[in-house]
């Protein structure tokens, strides 16, 4: 009975030391941004093709922020390393949008589920721009 209590309590402990070390990353970059002149923050933003407002907030949202993008894509069957490699811009714009999405815990229990697929149009910022993607077969997986 011991070792199973011992066996629970370091497996809570690793979670909620993985979600702290999830949160510091976040805030180790939004520190890191607004820790640099307004200059930088320009040229950064225009290297990467987003405003300055937005490389903050992305910044701020953490660099898991659109991990459920890569998620969906391969839940239907759209290669995501293709789509990055020959639709850059689109890849980064899709990115962002998911960054935002309000809808994350339904878009997570979906894509746990195996219901993204069937569900994901109702409710995804990039559905549009998924199914375009996914209609074409140079872009699908394997």
């Amino acid at each position: 009975m011991d070792m199973l209590v011992n066996d629970s309590a370091r497996t809570v402990f690793s979670r909620l030391a993985g979600w702290f070390a999830k949160g510091w990353e976040g805030s180790a970059e939004a520190e890191m941004i607004a820790s640099l002149d307004e200059g930088a923050i320009q040229s950064i933003a225009h290297d990467c093709g987003i405003s300055p407002d937005q490389l903050i907030e992305l910044a701020k949202a953490g660099p898991h922020a659109a991990d459920e993008m890569i998620r969906m894509m391969k839940a239907l069957n759209i290669d995501p390393a293709e789509i990055e490699l020959r639709l850059r811009n689109q890849f980064r714009d899709m990115q962002i949008t998911c960054a935002h999405c309000s809808h994350k815990g339904e878009c997570r229990k979906d894509l746990t589920s195996g219901a993204a697929a069937e569900n994901f149009a109702h409710y995804c910022g990039n559905a549009d721009e998924l199914n375009a993607l996914r209609a074409n077969p140079d872009l699908l997986l394997g």
